[in-house]
């Protein structure tokens, strides 16, 4: 057994140290290293930190650093551990303040849910609870006995309209043969059919509001509407519209 503190001064002394320049030497602040000499071990960061500083100042002074560092494990660690030790205590005081957040937290959570479910079955108390108002007595009637119904109007039921027949148009190549156009609607219409007739053949197309014929050969044809004939067509290509009530030249 021996003092730790007064051997490490005594060997810095004997080499004309400084504790300034065992700082430079070493990189330990001077405050540490005379805390180490004067063996105050409240002013050393920590049990760990105070035996990696004895190695480190030991060595560097030439001593047996293993020896200090038992030394310290003998004497001064194993006193430290029977005695009060601030860490534990401070875990404790922690664990009391995380248990008080937590019950806080809990307290709050159970009366917001008490809250939400009061306001719930108040509303559905409203929702279900409220009496149905009842329809006021037919005047003249009486509440106890069956007011006499009265006889809706019988509903007038109209015929269903009967649909309009359709309108046909038959062209037919009757002397020859013709090159055909016909659209629905007008000559920017929807093309019906496009092409040559020939002698013989014919086509039929419904009127719904009218078409537009385009004819290369007019006098080789026969046009009727609504199975009447279609008269006066010209001799030369032409334009005809038709519609449900007739033909004009387009």
């Amino acid at each position: 057994m021996f003092q730790i503190g007064e051997s490490l001064r005594e060997a810095r002394a004997r080499r004309g140290f400084t504790p300034a320049d065992v700082h430079k030497a070493i990189r330990i602040r001077e405050r540490y290293l005379t805390a180490l000499e004067e063996e105050r071990w409240d002013m050393l960061p920590g049990e760990a930190y105070t035996k990696g500083f004895l190695r480190t100042y030991s060595e560097y002074l030439d001593l047996d650093g293993q020896l200090y560092v038992d030394e310290y494990n003998a004497r001064i660690a194993r006193h430290d551990e029977e005695g009060p030790s601030l860490v534990p205590r401070a875990s404790v005081e922690a664990q009391h303040v995380q248990r008080g957040v937590l019950a806080a937290l809990a307290g709050i959570l159970v009366l917001g849910a008490a809250v939400a479910g009061l306001a719930a079955w108040r509303l559905g108390g409203t929702t279900h609870g409220t009496p149905q108002s009842s329809a006021p007595p037919p005047v003249g009637g009486s509440v106890a006995g069956a007011s006499p119904s009265v006889a809706a109007p019988p509903k007038t039921t109209q015929p269903p309209a009967t649909p309009a027949k359709p309108t046909f148009t038959s062209v037919s190549a009757a002397r020859g043969r013709c090159w055909l156009l016909v659209r629905a609607g007008g000559p920017n219409g929807t093309v019906l059919f496009e092409g040559v007739l020939e002698q013989g053949q014919a086509k039929r197309f419904p009127v719904t509001s009218r078409l537009w014929l385009r004819m290369g050969n007019p006098t080789a044809l026969d046009i009727t509407l609504a199975g009447k004939p279609v008269d006066g067509l010209p001799a030369t290509p032409s334009n005809l519209v038709l519609t449900r009530s007739g033909a004009k030249s387009a």
